[in-house]
């Protein structure tokens, strides 16, 4: 008697531990896996160059990347020196607004900081630096834009005296910080090199 119930425990042992055994192999060959983090295409990077663009009617001059074409500011044909260094591959543009000062450089200082701070409502973060170019003839804020706002990037170089100019970087598609990275960083260097290389005439 004794041996059979050490028999029988014995087999009810291995009965149990074989059913445990199954089904911990039934959960981890389970279809409700944790799903995949969300994932974006990859964005393949040109090689790029820099050429200097100095059109005639404007009393400035950068250099612009040679993938970039400079397109007139279709809503203001009238203000000859507004112009987007546009980005036909990314579908994005760094929009440029000139202004001659006359004397009124606080008004637009001012409205530069409006048009940035309206951004704050879908922007996780707002960082300015201070920006010069190279002879530093011109100075200004460069404003980086984070979070899913419209604008990425906002900048203003002046020589306080005379000359204003204004950009901002811009892409025809939903707000996506995430996804826009690659290709924002991209812009951003592009940027640099224009406020770096901005030459007034």
């Amino acid at each position: 008697m004794i041996k059979r119930t050490a028999k029988h425990s014995y087999y009810f042992l291995s009965a149990l531990c074989l059913a445990i055994a199954f089904i911990l192999l039934g959960n981890s060959c389970s279809t409700d896996a944790l799903p995949k983090p969300r994932g974006y295409f990859r964005i393949d990077q040109p090689t790029r160059s820099y050429e200097r663009y100095s059109p005639a009617d404007c009393p400035f001059s950068f250099k612009k990347a040679n993938i970039a074409t400079m397109v007139a500011d279709a809503a203001r044909p009238e203000e000859k020196c507004w112009m987007n260094v546009s980005y036909p591959t990314y579908n994005g543009e760094i929009h440029l607004t000139y202004r001659q000062l006359k004397g009124d450089l606080p008004k637009h200082l001012q409205d530069c900081y409006d048009l940035v701070y309206k951004h704050t409502v879908k922007a996780d973060a707002i960082e300015p630096r201070i920006v010069f170019n190279s002879d530093k003839s011109a100075q200004g804020l460069y404003y980086d834009i984070e979070g899913n706002a419209a604008c990425s990037v906002q900048f203003y170089v002046t020589d306080s005296v005379n000359h204003f100019l204004r950009g901002a970087l811009y892409f025809n598609a939903a707000p996506n910080y995430d996804s826009l990275q690659p290709v924002i960083s991209f812009c951003k260097a592009d940027i640099d090199t224009l406020i770096q290389s901005l030459e007034w005439k």
